[in-house]
């Protein structure tokens, strides 16, 4: 039962990281040369590479996460995608008043998704995912349960040293 809502939250959480960047990345994917002017207006070198790679990132890593591939990676990936898009788009430092004050709003906001991202990083995506799927997190175990023969299969092979010089005890037949 916990192990359901366990998954079922870090699912949601998935599900809503994705969200903040999707929407975004794919109104920059049909508009990439706006893009490319906007951070060539904030002195970005290579502005149209680094609107092309921008893109990329914020439309494949939300799926890649929705999905759970490579969760460590990926959620490293978008951490530091999001810091730099902080940093670089919303430099409220330039701007007075209630512009500074939005910019600086949407820069923190940047910087507490990079945080999630970097939660997702460190927990993983779950069960319910592709890599749970492929680990098979929702079978049934099949490991032998531990019995008395796989406890004394050392001793009959004659192997092992006792590491205390006391006696083992020993049950009565």
């Amino acid at each position: 039962m916990i192990d359901r809502a366990q998954n079922g939250t870090l699912l949601a959480a998935r599900l809503l990281l994705a969200a903040a960047l999707l929407p975004t990345g794919i109104a920059r994917a049909l508009n990439v040369s706006g893009f490319a002017l906007t951070l060539a207006g904030g002195g970005v070198p290579f502005p149209n590479a680094v609107a092309t790679g921008a893109v990329i990132v914020q439309v494949f890593g939300p799926l890649a996460l929705v999905l759970g591939v490579l969760p460590r990676l990926i959620g490293l990936a978008l951490a530091a995608f999001a810091t730099l898009t902080a940093f670089v788009l919303h430099a409220f430092w330039h701007y007075i008043g209630p512009a500074a004050v939005a910019e600086r709003t949407l820069l923190l906001a940047d910087l507490g998704l990079a945080g999630g991202f970097l939660m997702y990083a460190l927990t993983g995506p779950g069960a319910w995912s592709w890599q749970g799927w492929r680990a098979g997190a929702d079978a049934p175990s099949t490991k032998p349960a531990a019995g008395k023969s796989a406890g004394k299969a050392p001793a009959a092979r004659g192997g092992g040293k006792r590491s205390s010089g006391r006696a083992p005890a020993r049950a009565a037949a």
